[in-house]
């Protein structure tokens, strides 16, 4: 398949900014968006259940994360294709960037890809979407006075591999624990929220690959937030979860500093 044959013109952007000149320190990344697959790939040889279902995309976590760009006035950069045709999460070299299963689906469009297929779907949907976020960020750290904070918002099954999720929320991280640290502390009083540190995920199952290659060259504080999906499957849901997120985001923005050292204010004695 050649790239010019794998998303027609008439299909759209691979990728949208929203807000790029957003006056909020944060940077917003949706990586799994949405469920639509490129025409020529025919559905994948999938059904509509599967295309509805969280295997094609983290339901309902673009929509949290328009809210809150929208609260914040931030940018907002996320993936118009769905993450079973490439998952911009994931490097190239991995099997989990086109995967032949996700969760107990096979995906028949990805059996047996040749490097020509593969080729067309990097150069046509990865490597778009991170030229695109690494030019919005490398922007922002000449014109801003303090550099960028990165937070890929995502979502997860409740049942998976029959395995049942109770956690509310993840609050993932590879080494740099710099930003999880200050939310997990200020997610405390959350009382209603079951929040948990690299749930339901962590770096050992390659999840964080965005935040790898867009934050850490940059030293860039750095989240990847996890909500249930069935808490946020529709607007009531996710107008809770993007105010709850949204508030939290704004309440520790003013007291990070440029190093990412959270700044303790000073009672009035």
């Amino acid at each position: 398949m050649t790239l010019a044959a794998l998303v027609d013109a008439s299909e759209g952007a691979v990728c949208i900014v929203e807000r790029p000149k957003g006056a909020s320190r944060y940077v917003l990344v949706c990586e799994h968006a949405s469920n639509v697959i490129p025409d020529s790939l025919n559905d994948l040889g999938l059904d509509q259940d599967a295309l509805q279902s969280h295997v094609c995309w983290d339901i309902g976590a673009l929509s949290v994360a328009q809210k809150i760009s929208a609260a914040l006035d931030a940018p907002l950069v996320f993936q118009c294709f769905s993450r079973l045709a490439y998952d911009c999460n994931r490097p190239p070299d991995s099997l989990s960037a086109m995967p032949e299963m996700s969760d107990s689906y096979k995906i028949p469009g990805n059996q047996n890809l040749s490097s020509d297929d593969r080729d067309a779907r990097i150069k046509g949907l990865y490597e778009p979407f991170h030229k695109t976020l690494s030019a919005l960020l490398d922007r922002r750290c000449d014109e801003t006075k303090l550099p960028p904070v990165l937070v890929t918002v995502h979502s997860f099954t409740q049942n998976y591999q029959g395995t049942k999720r109770d956690g509310d929320l993840g609050v993932l991280h590879g080494d740099d624990t710099r930003l999880a640290d200050i939310l997990l502390a200020s997610l405390k009083s959350c009382k209603k929220t079951e929040v948990r540190r690299n749930y339901p995920y962590g770096p050992k199952d390659g999840v964080m690959h965005t935040l790898d290659k867009q934050a850490a060259p940059r030293n860039l504080l750095n989240v990847m937030l996890e909500i249930r999906n069935d808490l946020i499957h529709d607007e009531e849901g996710q107008v809770v979860w993007g105010r709850i997120i949204g508030d939290l985001l704004q309440q520790i923005t003013g007291r990070i500093d440029a190093t990412g050292r959270l700044v303790v204010r000073q009672k009035n004695v």
